[in-house]
């Protein structure tokens, strides 16, 4: 089977400032992002209605411009998962920036380097959100299993990782088992529901897909991906503190608050994956990431790692991070508070100082390492 290639990456950017427009199309044409520039609102209200972005870039100068595009980007269709950009004058602005939707923002004055490090996560993070909801033509044979026990075969018209289209003419009962081949990958086995309806296709949405069904599937995917949508190096980040249940990891291009990450820490003949979600970020300095889905066994990998880390002198952690995605789901917000958080210092602190400065939330960090010692001493 062929490759499936999409158009490249693109960009809408509001902004009149020169200078700031200048340095973000060199950053965005070095990193292979597309620019559609508008200077007025109204024709930026125009193309992102009839245009698809995988990123909005938008200068804050004027606070109710940037509101109505931030918040008219998540409600339209097409930009809906479109990565937020905001270019803000001062830590001051920066809450309201959040709070309009924005996932990054860049601080004034724009340089050519600080901007260049936040795009590798903006870009990485992108192409991660379109290989979600790339849909792949692709014909294949599924074998649908209803609860009176009865085998309905289908043919796929495209297929992703969240789901596929068949070509079907037949009611479906709503909820089902399903069966199929993928392409040198093995069979993927899973629950399926019908998730839209028409008149000679269906869309069937997985349910309780295996972590390792998953994963294979992402693997095919993206293999039928070209071009621009090849995956980024994962981003590089020090390690600077870690408990049982989180971590926070200091980078010049750190993810949104609510980003899904699979983690690698690397230590002489130890690898330790795992899957977080980002608590706290702070921009161009670093996030508080903490650690999902942990089995017991996942947990003591982590109490051995810290272990090894700890009695060995001078060790430096490699640290590999990539995004997932950014998880607008109900338990993505209200997870921090359930998970793990009695008897872990650095997960309260996520979120008892969710709402403080850098400057202070790496003090208290700081005062958490020094009791820590103290209390190993």
């Amino acid at each position: 089977m062929s490759s499936f290639a999409q158009p490249g990456l693109q960009s809408l950017l509001l902004c009149s400032d020169d200078k700031v427009v200048r340095v973000l199309r060199r950053v965005l044409t070095d990193l292979e992002i597309g620019v559609e520039h508008c200077t007025d609102l109204d024709s930026a209200v125009q193309k992102l209605t009839r245009q698809r972005f995988e990123a909005v870039i938008v200068d804050c100068t004027t606070p109710e411009i940037a509101a109505k595009i931030l918040k008219g980007t998540h409600s339209a269709p097409t930009n809906k998962r479109a990565i937020a950009v905001a270019i803000i004058d001062g830590q001051s602005a920066l809450k309201s920036a959040f709070e309009l939707g924005a996932h990054f923002v860049l601080f004034k004055p724009i340089s050519l380097e600080r901007t260049k490090s936040s795009f590798r996560s903006v870009r990485a993070l992108m192409k991660r959100e379109r290989r979600r909801h790339a849909r792949i033509p692709v014909e294949l044979v599924v074998k649908l299993h209803t609860e009176n026990a009865r085998t309905i075969e289908v043919v796929t018209s495209d297929l992703s990782e969240n789901g596929m289209a068949i070509k079907n003419k037949t009611k479906l009962p709503t909820s089902f088992a399903l069966r199929f081949a993928l392409p040198g990958s093995g069979e993927i086995s899973c629950g399926g529901e019908v998730a839209w309806d028409g008149d000679q296709s269906q869309g069937i949405r997985f349910c309780d897909l295996p972590e390792d069904a998953s994963v294979r599937l992402k693997a095919w995917i993206a293999r039928q991906l070209q071009g621009a949508d090849a995956e980024d190096p994962p981003v590089n980040c020090r390690l600077t503190d870690l408990s049982l249940s989180a971590c926070y990891l200091e980078t010049e291009s750190p993810f949104p608050v609510r980003t899904r990450l699979q983690i690698t820490m690397k230590m002489r003949d130890m690898e330790l994956p795992v899957e977080g979600m980002v608590r706290v970020m702070h921009p161009g300095a670093g996030m508080g990431v903490q650690f999902v889905r942990q089995t017991f066994e996942e947990k003591k990998r982590v109490e051995d790692f810290i272990h090894t880390l700890v009695n060995s002198e001078g060790a430096v952690p490699e640290i590999e991070v990539r995004p997932d995605s950014i998880d607008n789901s109900p338990s993505a917000y209200s997870g921090l508070r359930t998970e793990g958080e009695h008897g872990d210092p650095l997960l309260s602190l996520f979120r008892t100082g969710a709402e403080l400065a850098p400057d202070e939330f790496h003090g208290e960090l700081r005062k958490q390492r020094g009791a820590t010692e103290e209390v190993s001493t």
